[in-house]
C-alpha cells in the first residue's frame, strides 16, 4: 500500500507541475506560434512579412490572438503529458523487471516519452482546432463563437478534425522531446548536487529544438489540415502540400517555430522542476 500511495503523489505531482509548466510555455512561446501558423497555413510568404502585418493590423495584443484556448488546452495537455511520462516510466520499468534505482536508457526514456502522447491527444487535438482556427482567421471571432462554428460544420468529427495527425506528431516528438532533456540534464549536471537552474533551461531549451527538428513536416500538415474547411485526410494533405511547394512547403514557419521552441520549452521544464521541488517540500 505504501509503494501505491508513493505512485499516486508522485503522479499528482508530476501532473501539477506538468500544468505550472505549461503555463509558463504558453505565456512564453504564443506570438512565435501565431507567426509559425499563419505561415503554415499560407497567409503569409514570409515572418518578416507576417510579423508586421500582424503588428499593424492588431498591435502587440495580436500576437496573443487565440492564446485562451492553448492557455486552457495546454495547461491540461502538459500536465497530462507529464504525468503520462510519470506512467510511462514505471510501465517500462514494469516491463523490463528493472529496479526504479537504475537509470533507464535512452530507448527507455523516448518509449515513455512516446507512451506520454497517446492521453494527451485527446486534449491537444480539439483545442489545437480550435487554435489554429482563431489564429489565422481576419475577424475577430472569438473562442466560444469559434468552437460553435467549428461544431455546426460537422459535429465532434469537426471538432477533432486533424487527431490522427496530431497523435502521429506528438508520439515521436515526446520520444525526443523527454529523451534529449533526461540525457542533457544530466550531462549539464555535477553529481551530488543540486540540479543547476542552467542545466535545466539548456536541457529544456534543446529538448524543444530537437522535437520541433524532428515533427515539424507532420507539425504543418496538421496545421493545413485542421485549417481546413472541407474534409480532407493526412494522405490528400501532405500530396496538396507536395505538388504546391515540393518538399520545402512542409518547412513554412519552421523558423518562428525554432524561435519559439527554446524559450518555451526553457520555460515549461523550470516551471516543472521548480513546481516538483516545492510539492516535494510541503507534501
Amino acid at each position: 500500500m505504501e509503494e501505491v500511495d508513493s505512485a499516486l503523489v508522485d503522479n499528482a505531482k508530476s501532473f501539477i507541475a506538468g500544468g505550472f509548466g505549461g503555463i509558463c510555455a504558453v505565456l512564453t512561446g504564443h506570438p512565435f506560434d501565431l507567426l509559425k501558423v499563419r505561415l503554415q497555413t499560407g497567409l503569409y510568404k514570409s515572418t518578416l512579412e507576417c510579423f508586421k502585418d500582424t503588428l499593424k493590423k492588431d498591435g502587440p495584443r495580436g500576437f496573443y490572438r487565440g492564446v485562451l484556448p492553448p492557455l486552457l488546452g495546454v495547461t491540461p495537455m502538459f500536465a497530462v503529458s507529464f504525468w503520462g511520462y510519470d506512467v510511462g516510466r514505471r510501465i517500462v520499468l514494469y516491463t523490463s523487471k528493472q529496479d526504479a534505482s537504475v537509470p533507464l536508457s535512452v530507448a527507455q526514456i523516448s518509449a515513455a516519452g512516446f507512451l506520454s502522447a497517446v492521453p494527451t491527444t485527446a486534449i491537444a487535438a480539439p483545442f489545437e482546432r480550435v487554435k489554429v482556427m482563431l489564429q489565422i482567421q481576419q475577424s475577430k471571432t472569438g473562442m466560444l463563437s469559434m468552437v460553435k462554428q467549428i461544431y455546426k460544420e460537422g459535429g465532434l468529427r469537426s471538432v477533432f478534425k486533424g487527431s490522427l495527425a496530431t497523435m502521429a506528431r506528438d508520439g515521436p516528438g515526446s520520444a525526443l522531446y523527454f529523451a534529449t532533456y533526461e540525457v542533457l540534464k544530466e550531462r549539464l549536471s555535477t553529481p551530488g548536487k543540486d540540479l543547476s537552474l542552467g542545466a535545466i533551461t539548456i536541457a529544456g531549451g534543446f529538448a524543444g529544438v530537437s522535437m520541433w527538428l524532428g515533427v515539424f513536416p507532420i507539425d504543418t500538415i496538421k496545421s493545413r489540415q485542421q485549417s481546413s474547411s472541407v474534409k480532407t485526410s493526412i494522405v490528400q494533405v501532405t500530396r496538396q502540400i507536395h505538388a504546391e511547394a515540393g518538399l520545402k512547403g512542409f518547412f513554412p514557419g519552421i523558423g518562428p517555430a525554432l524561435m519559439r521552441s527554446f524559450p518555451a520549452n526553457a520555460a515549461t521544464f523550470l516551471g516543472v522542476e521548480l513546481a516538483r521541488n516545492f510539492l516535494s517540500k510541503i507534501v
